[in-house]
Parts: C-alpha cells; structure tokens; sequence
C-alpha cells in the first residue's frame, strides 16, 4: 500500500495520537510500546527508523538518536480498527530505556508480573 493511502486510515485518538506496538521482526517479541502522532508516522514511513511523539516531554522523538539503539523499521501495520500500529523493526541494540531488551523484561519492570486466577 503506497504511504498515503496508509495515512489516510490512521485513526488518531482526541490527542491526535496513535498507540505504536512494536515488535521485533525476527523473534516477534514486544519490545515497547509509544505514541506517534501524524508527523511521527510520516517520517518513520520518510526515513525507515521509528520516530515518536514522547507525551512527557511533548516533542518529537527518534528513537535510538541519543543512544544509538535506532529501530529499522520493517513494516507498519494497522490493527482491525485502524486505531493502532504494529511496527516491526529490527534493533541496533536494547529497546528499553534501562537497557533491557524489551521494555518488559522483568529487568526493565522490576518482575512486575501478575497471573489471572487459574492462569498458571
């Protein structure tokens, strides 16, 4: 699909923002999940590297520009109501902030990790 057409299904909520999943491409794992708004989108579909918008900082965000740990953007995928992103990438290095490969590693959450009754 050319990138305008994708554009022009991204469903935004009130804030103008859209929840990104992201996922390794070769292991499938989540790695993290952000906020991107339009201009976000457009310039990882531009570059080919995952941009943001950081809601705490409010501004733009290229992930791994300060680190080096850049997301190479494989594919953008939309969920079945067009409300969320699916983001396959592949990582010059750890996802996490901490430094864990995914932000839910129990190293980066601390092993905040809970079962459902009768769930294992």
């Amino acid at each position: 699909m050319d990138h305008d057409a994708f554009l022009a299904l991204v469903r935004y909520n009130d804030d103008g923002l859209v929840p990104c999943v992201v996922q390794d491409a070769g292991t499938g794992e989540v790695l993290m999940v952000a906020y991107a708004d339009d201009e976000a989108v457009r310039t990882t579909l531009a570059t080919g590297e995952a941009h943001f918008w950081s809601r705490s900082r409010q501004e733009h965000w290229h992930k791994g520009a300060t680190s080096g740990n850049v997301q190479r953007v494989v594919s953008l995928r939309l969920d079945c109501d067009q409300d969320t992103l699916l983001l396959a990438v592949e990582c010059a290095g750890p996802a996490c902030h901490t430094g864990a490969v995914s932000c839910f590693d129990d190293a980066a959450n601390g092993g905040a990790v809970a079962s459902p009754a009768g769930g294992g």
